[in-house]
């Protein structure tokens, strides 16, 4: 039996994603375990392995498009950081209170963006006014 168009094989071992998705490694786990499993008497059809081999470039793509923009966001939530240096900006504390003091500085750690306040970190979100 062909087993390229019948995951049932797999299936049980495929990793659960949240939402259901499947990503750009588990389709390639999939594809890779289809291919072992694969009756070497009755091979898969060449325009479906074709297909297969398509939707598998196309996920890359779109993952790299993807992992793109998210860099080309952060690198603007960045600069428009830096472009609050010497402003007065209005903030919302973690205790829900406010508070107002002059940009001196863009921190990033691990990925977060902390805009020095004062004697404050202050992330982007939590800035309400620039005067």
């Amino acid at each position: 039996m062909n087993t390229i168009g019948d995951a049932t094989n797999v299936s049980a071992n495929t990793p659960k994603v949240a939402g259901g998705t499947l990503g750009k490694d588990d389709f390639l786990k999939l594809f890779v375990t289809q291919l072992q499993h694969q009756d070497p008497m009755n091979p898969s059809d060449n325009s479906q392995f074709m297909a297969q081999m398509a939707q598998f470039s196309t996920l890359e793509q779109i993952t790299n498009l993807s992992n793109a923009t998210t860099q080309m966001v952060f690198a603007n939530q960045v600069s428009q950081s830096v472009g609050l240096i010497g402003r007065t900006v209005t903030y919302d504390n973690a205790d829900g209170t406010s508070g107002t003091g002059v940009a001196s500085a863009v921190n990033i750690a691990n990925g977060t963006i902390l805009v020095t306040i004062g004697d404050k970190q202050v992330e982007p979100g939590s800035i309400r006014s620039v005067t």
